[in-house]
């Protein structure tokens, strides 16, 4: 059993996949999205990645503000939630992004990866951090 992170957006969806005894969460890819509207090819390739790395629950970023309220991208992010849930019939947990991001950036920027590449790599290691996250929650929680 794995779990996956989902660090959702509107023009990419970081990936992370955790390994099998769910101690530690690796970044495995970026789907790219064409439409912000259209759905469909990032659930396909989401279902895909299930597939593939044997998935059992999934751990959604959710991108709350900085005062803790819900905007815009917090809406949006729990109707993906929903069609993940009703795709994949897995069970899909909500994870509180906020600086994530912004702990991404900085892990490649002390890693020596310019400025001009970390673009390519942030939603994928947000999803890592996203990830990480829940799982030690989770270890902490069951000890």
């Amino acid at each position: 059993m794995r779990i996956m992170g989902l660090d959702f957006g509107s023009k990419t969806v970081g990936v992370a996949i955790s390994d099998a005894l769910l101690i530690t969460a690796q970044g495995i890819d970026i789907i790219r999205r064409k439409d912000e509207n259209k759905l469909r090819q990032t659930l396909a390739a989401i279902e895909a990645l299930i597939v593939e790395y044997e998935v059992a629950e999934i751990v959604l970023g959710l991108p709350k503000n900085m005062n803790d309220t819900a905007g815009e991208r917090v809406e949006k992010t729990l109707a993906f939630k929903e069609m993940l849930e009703r795709r994949t019939g897995l069970t899909v947990h909500t994870w509180d992004e906020r600086l994530t991001t912004v702990a991404a950036d900085k892990a490649m920027i002390e890693a020596g990866i310019r400025r001009e590449h970390r673009k390519e790599h942030v939603d994928k290691i947000a999803a890592v951090f996203i990830l990480q996250g829940y799982l030690d929650y989770r270890a902490n929680k069951e000890n």
